[in-house]
């Protein structure tokens, strides 16, 4: 009877371990993958930014060298991420391949033009500067036409000045839910013990005495909820970076080293200053007390 008591209690044990690395864990996730998310906002946002395209038509009457010329300044450019030339026949092939028929057939001619694809960096995608490079290459001669999405250069600026703001605010709402939840495993795993807290501190052990076992014993189990978190963080950043490919995710070292060691700090944290805490509650009550 007594080994089935042992027993019956060690598995009790191992459930009640198992249970707050685990909650740990899935916390300390969530809030790595929200870091990863806050850490790589402006990343997304620039990548975003980089994709609208400013459309450079050219005069039928542009000369070769001209349009050359354009290209080479274009892409030397400090704003321009890519400056790629477009001759009309290839522009009339790509058209055709989307409307699925060949215009060129009914119209008898071509009426597209040659133009020069222009990708600005992020930095300078703004409604101003986009219109003062817009306004610059007007004035050419050879050029016809500087053509751009300009409501969509204003959406996206606001939305992203807005869901930053928003992500900034839900970090600082879920860490102090996180550590809410943490805690609240922690007490749990604690007050099971809150007989055994009592009867040492009533046969003389001190405070700190009783305090340290807990306070180690649920630093290993935030350590080891952290490992797990960050191994599924890793699976994590390894699906996304193959997936995007050109958000460069495992390029920025100093941020991934920075965001992994911060998770793994905070579970080591968190668990400390909960445990104290939770073991200083039971600590302070009186015998009676610890039946409520």
């Amino acid at each position: 009877m007594a080994k089935y008591i042992e027993r019956y209690q060690k598995r009790r044990l191992i459930s009640s371990y198992f249970s707050v690395a685990l909650s740990i864990a899935l916390v300390l996730f969530l809030l790595g993958i929200l870091g990863l998310l806050v850490l790589n906002t402006k990343k997304l946002a620039d990548h975003f930014k980089e994709q609208i395209t400013l459309s450079v038509f050219l005069k039928d009457t542009a000369k070769p060298i001209e349009i050359d010329q354009l290209q080479k300044s274009l892409a030397l450019a400090e704003h321009t991420k890519t400056a790629t030339y477009i001759s009309k026949e290839d522009a009339a092939e790509q058209y055709s391949e989307d409307i699925g028929e060949n215009f060129q057939e009914f119209l008898g001619y071509n009426p597209l033009k040659n133009s020069i694809d222009v990708n600005l960096k992020a930095d300078f995608v703004s409604p101003e500067q986009v219109a003062e490079i817009a306004e610059n290459l007007a004035t050419k001669s050879y050029v016809d036409e500087v053509s751009y999405d300009e409501p969509l250069i204003s959406l996206l600026n606001d939305n992203v000045k807005r869901i930053s703001l928003w992500i900034l605010i839900a970090s600082g709402i879920f860490t102090f839910i996180a550590v809410l939840l943490i805690n609240s495993s922690i007490r749990l795993s604690i007050y099971s013990k809150r007989f055994i807290i009592k009867t040492m501190q009533m046969v003389g052990a001190t405070k700190k005495f009783i305090r340290r076992p807990f306070i180690w014993t649920n630093i290993r189990l935030g350590m080891l909820g952290a490992i797990v978190a960050l191994l599924a963080l890793g699976v994590v950043l390894y699906y996304i970076n193959s997936n995007f490919p050109e958000l460069n995710l495992f390029q920025d070292y100093p941020t991934l080293i920075g965001l992994f060691l911060g998770v793994f700090l905070l579970g080591i944290l968190i668990s400390y200053i909960s445990t104290y805490f939770a073991t200083q509650r039971f600590l302070n009550l009186r015998t009676n007390d610890l039946y409520y």
